[in-house]
């Protein structure tokens, strides 16, 4: 029987070169998917520069208060209530009073030319004048009396926040009202006493600024521990430069804080952006953490420690940046605007932190966050995970049960905006002062915001806090400190 030769595997020259050319095409086709996402990040990029460079300062993000409105005014009872504490707070201003009577010349009738005229009901109308603020020198006068046997009895002078000061606690209320509720830098204010008349030395106020804070450090650490042991907290941070030699460094302002019906606001500063800082203030406690992605937070969000909430702000963020890329993204926006809409039902209702509340968020908040993943589900499949959508997807869908938390406990809040609205000071500060001398007075900064914008939030006006608490934590109870804590201050002040 004959056997059949082998048969060697075809080689052709043709099938090795479109071998090659499908492996060229294939490594081109993925080059090509990545240059398009470079692309796509490139576009956000500039949608974004061009806003900032070409656009008003104000062109952003409209705040979801805006949108709740639809472009209508803002709401005519909060508007009315504005007006009348607008006008509760001018009634308390000095009034002087100037009485213009008419003129010889002009008592005469420009009709009948008769001279006897009656006295009608005045016509009255106020005018605001601005009067320039200015020191006084207020000079203490001791009597000194002398016994027939020699002795010196001298009358007890006034009492003063710190010994041997010129400088009274009022003018350094004023020191620290400007520079941590206004952001205006001592240089300013150097200026400013210079134009009024009492020269001050800014190294003066920077010494007395400091040892404001020293005395104050016991209530600015009340209020970080009040916010530790609270079951809900909002976190956040951001950057603040410090004098080094050579350039500054950058070392961190961190927020915590506390819901309404009592806002409690500490700020913490650390020279770095590490874990530690949220470890030693909210290490070993118990309850929900509302913040940002950052990992740093991870340190007290483990399993013995406290539940971490998401932020749908951050949400919105990320899909209107991706919007010139995808427009698309617009109806996320839409989405999430509907779980605000609910929430602003309740507001309106009274009915906020209630169970009346959760129940209102299960019943229409959780067939929006439905319709949420839905999209989101079946967009994802259309948009490489590298494109400005792709990655708001990412995002969103890797905290969605932590977006979910608000379903669970009505007063569980949608976002951490309250924590970063207390960072607009620092951000302000950061613009007008530029950095802080050294970790110690990044500290001691940080001690006297925590004051004044707990005073704020409270509806305390912190120049009258500041001057009447300096004068009095020296003597103070240490065991009542909790007393001279702003959102207590305003109600001890209310019942004097």
């Amino acid at each position: 029987m004959a056997v059949r030769p082998h048969r060697k595997a075809h080689q052709c020259e043709w099938r090795d070169k479109a071998e090659a050319l499908e492996g060229q095409a294939q490594a081109l086709k993925g080059e090509v998917s990545g240059l398009k996402d470079s692309l796509a990040r490139m576009q956000q990029e500039l949608a974004a520069l061009t806003r900032r460079v070409l656009g008003p300062k104000s062109e952003k993000m409209p705040p979801i208060e805006k949108e709740l409105r639809g472009g209508k005014p803002a709401d005519a009872q909060q508007a009315k209530k504005k007006r009348a504490e607008r006008r509760k707070s001018r009634a308390n201003l000095t009034r002087v009073r100037t009485v213009h009577e008419v003129a010889a010349a002009d008592r005469h009738c420009p009709e009948c030319a008769a001279e006897k005229f009656s006295v009608m009901p005045s016509r009255t109308s106020t005018v605001y004048e601005y009067v320039p603020a200015h020191f006084i020198a207020h000079e203490h006068v001791r009597q000194v009396l002398r016994c027939e046997c020699g002795v010196l009895v001298a009358a007890h002078g006034p009492d003063k926040w710190l010994d041997k000061s010129q400088y009274g606690a009022s003018f350094v209320a004023h020191l620290v009202t400007a520079k941590c509720a206004d952001s205006i830098p001592l240089y300013r204010l150097e200026k400013e006493y210079q134009r009024i008349g009492v020269p001050v030395a800014r190294s003066t106020m920077t010494d007395l600024f400091l040892r404001a804070a020293e005395l104050l450090e016991p209530l600015s650490g009340r209020l970080l521990e009040l916010i530790r042991n609270s079951s809900l907290v909002h976190a956040d941070e951001t950057s603040k430069k410090v004098q080094a030699e050579g350039k500054c460094r950058t070392g961190y302002m961190w927020n915590f804080r506390t819901a309404a019906p009592d806002p409690l606001i500490a700020y913490v500063f650390a020279p770095s952006r590490s874990s530690e800082t949220p470890k030693r203030v909210l290490g070993g406690t118990r309850g929900e953490l509302m913040a940002d992605g950052y990992t740093g937070y991870n340190a007290v969000s483990d399993v013995d420690g406290r539940r971490r909430s998401a932020c749908y702000a951050h949400v919105r963020r990320y899909f209107f940046d991706a919007m010139p890329t995808a427009p698309e993204a617009r109806e996320v926006l839409d989405i999430i605007r509907e779980l605000y809409r609910v929430e602003r039902e309740a507001q309106v209702a009274g009915l906020l932190g209630t169970p009346a509340h959760l129940e209102l968020r299960k019943t229409k908040s959780a067939p929006v966050r439905e319709k949420l993943k839905v999209w989101l589900v079946n967009t994802q499949k259309l948009h490489p995970p590298k494109s400005p959508l792709g990655e708001a997807i990412r995002y969103t869908m890797n905290r969605w049960a932590e977006l979910g938390h608000f379903l669970e406990d009505a007063k569980i809040p949608l976002d951490n905006n309250p924590s970063e609205s207390a960072l607009r000071r620092v951000a302000l500060g950061r613009k007008n002062f530029l950095f802080v001398g050294n970790d110690a007075a990044g500290e001691k900064l940080a001690g006297l915001y925590s004051l004044v914008a707990t005073c704020e939030a409270n509806d305390v006006n912190p120049l009258a806090y500041v001057e009447d608490v300096l004068t009095r934590i020296g003597d103070h109870p240490s065991a009542k400190i909790d007393d001279l804590l702003p959102h207590r201050w305003i109600a001890r002040a209310a019942a004097a």
